[in-house]
């Protein structure tokens, strides 16, 4: 494909006007201000638009979709209890795969290519991974209480099982990584053996660190230590890690994570909504953290409108610590794209550059959202809207154009969805 006359926000997020870009296959291949003589197949129009990297979404739980809505203005503990638990003790395969579609198409709606995610009934989210065309970061949450062989733990045997069978299918599309849910739903020999497999099999890790004050405190009272220091110590962060949330970090917590290459995950809508608070990107950004942006799941959020959650991003620093300097729209931006994409070891992925995957979406200009233009990466972070983005492209190829979806049956996946939630809500009666 040829994008002709086209906006670009480039691999430095500096917008160029009236740009072509050209698609070889998988890969962009040709980014200048002159119409190339190589035949790319199908030109596209871009006047009045702008081509971007698209969003990498940095720590998820896509099936959630049924439970969109379901716990409302509860906190943590009584949201996880009273709806959330009983609710996803009657899940199975096949509503976790009718939530993981509706979820990917939502994700492509709002220019998500990619997504890491962590969740359980791990083939049926791989299918439709792997139907739909979008690439995801996939991992069984592993949580244990017992102190049974971690080896005949139904979350490893899964775990071990996906790593065997899936990692790198669809041509590299699906990855497979290692997760600990958490610290406070295991115990130190289940992180330590889940860090060595990482380190054996060379897998990521993915995991939620210091989600609520109450986490927090309880892992130091329990453990002298938190939860950071913990998972430090027990070998979690050894190997390429992704820790969602990080809200309750204190003192050496920032060391041990710049120290140790570990990408921090926030989620500032997910976390507002819950209140359980703020993560500090700022003074993580000042160690030299890789800082990237999560929706977690469409019951904490409600939505995984990246956009919208770039602005979170950026305004919530700002309002708790009385300081509009903080975090730029380059720096929600870099998160959002870049560093995502490197969170989830694919180096050549998150940039609009020749040599990079073409995972790219095209925004809409021409909307009274848009204008005036003082400066064009303000706009795409504080002004567009989720519904500014016309066409998502993952690895060369269009998955979503105009409200249309070429690899998902919208229509059915909605209904599927409608169907597993209703049987799910009429057995919890």
């Amino acid at each position: 494909m040829l994008f002709k006359n086209i906006t670009i926000l480039d691999e430095d997020f500096i917008p160029r006007e009236n740009m072509y870009v050209g698609i070889k296959g998988e890969i962009i291949d040709y980014i200048g201000n002159v119409e190339p003589e190589i035949d790319y197949g199908e030109s596209y129009d871009g006047q009045g638009k702008l081509l971007m990297s698209g969003f990498y979404n940095a720590h998820a739980h896509t099936p959630m979709t049924l439970l969109r809505g379901y716990g409302e203005n509860l906190s943590l503990q009584d949201w996880l209890t009273k709806r959330i638990f009983p609710f996803e003790n009657k899940l199975n395969g096949d509503s976790v795969y009718a939530g993981m579609l509706l979820g990917i198409a939502e994700s492509l709606r709002f220019g998500i290519v990619s997504s890491t995610d962590m969740y359980y009934f791990c083939d049926d989210m791989a299918k439709a991974v792997l139907e739909s065309g979008v690439k995801n970061n996939l991992s069984r949450g592993v949580v244990n209480f017992t102190e049974d062989d971690i080896d005949l733990l139904p979350g490893f045997i899964e775990t071990k099982h996906l790593f065997e069978n899936y990692h790198n299918e669809g041509n590299g599309r699906l990855k497979v990584d290692v997760s600990l849910h958490a610290e406070y739903t295991s115990n130190p020999k289940t992180a330590e053996h889940l860090a060595k497999y990482a380190v054996q099999t060379g897998a990521n890790i993915h995991v939620h660190v210091s989600e609520t004050q109450f986490e927090h405190n309880e892992c130091k009272k329990k453990y002298g230590m938190t939860p950071v220091q913990y998972l430090n110590n027990y070998g979690i962060f050894d190997t390429k890690a992704t820790a969602a949330h990080c809200v309750w970090l204190e003192n050496e917590d920032f060391d041990i994570l710049a120290d140790k290459g570990v990408t921090v995950a926030s989620c500032p809508v997910s976390n507002l909504k819950l209140a359980s608070g703020v993560c500090n990107v700022p003074l993580l950004l000042s160690k030299g953290v890789n800082v990237t942006i999560g929706t977690d799941s469409v019951s904490s959020n409600n939505s995984l409108n990246m956009i919208e959650e770039m602005k979170f991003f950026t305004v919530v620093n700002k309002g708790k610590q009385l300081d509009p300097t903080l975090i730029t729209p380059v720096d929600a931006l870099r998160a959002a794209t870049i560093a995502g994409a490197k969170s989830q070891g694919r180096e050549d992925c998150g940039k609009l550059a020749i040599g990079f995957k073409a995972d790219l979406i095209v925004l809409d200009l021409s909307n009274a959202n848009m204008y005036p233009v003082h400066n064009m990466v303000t706009n795409i972070v504080y002004s567009a809207s989720g519904s500014d983005i016309l066409l998502t492209m993952v690895d060369g190829k269009v998955l979503y154009k105009n409200g249309e979806y070429l690899t998902i049956d919208l229509e059915k996946a909605i209904y599927n969805a409608e169907k597993e939630t209703k049987r799910i809500l009429g057995e919890l009666k």
